[in-house]
């Protein structure tokens, strides 16, 4: 599929239209994903700040990570769905969650991140570009 996409969080209450393909898209090992992500990782397409329309009450958490950045993540006010997250040094891009859109989507990760703090059980895709920790900005955000 391509642009335009559209999703929803679980219970319906935040919604996303996005006019653009995705400048990357990237599975997230770091710790604080994984946190999120019950273990495994965050699977993320990136896209440019103004493709995209979000509606709906959200809250949101902010943390230096270890990349030094400032990251905030977006998640339902009702549900808890993780909706997105943006960068201090990226602001004029967002990180939706894959499984925030809707079915038949087809993005896949391109790219592995934050290898080195993936647990030793962890299956990574031989096929993805793999970077030990945060690879340099999309083409796109330089």
């Amino acid at each position: 599929m391509t642009a335009p996409y559209t999703g929803r969080c679980n219970c319906g209450g935040v919604t996303v239209a996005i006019d653009a393909e995705p400048v990357t898209t990237r599975q997230c090992w770091c710790r604080q994903c994984q946190k999120i992500a019950a273990g495994g990782p965050t699977n993320n397409a990136i896209f440019p700040l103004e493709a995209i329309t979000i509606a709906g009450a959200r809250a949101q958490s902010s943390y230096v990570a270890a990349s030094g950045n400032t990251l905030t993540h977006e998640f339902c006010a009702t549900c808890g769905s993780h909706v997105l997250a943006h960068s201090s040094a990226r602001p004029h891009l967002r990180t939706i969650r894959m499984g925030m859109l809707n079915e038949g989507h087809g993005l896949a990760p391109a790219a592995a991140i934050w290898l080195d703090d993936a647990p030793a059980w962890a299956h990574i895709d031989p096929a993805l570009e793999r970077w030990d920790q945060q690879p340099p900005a999309p083409a796109m955000g330089q």
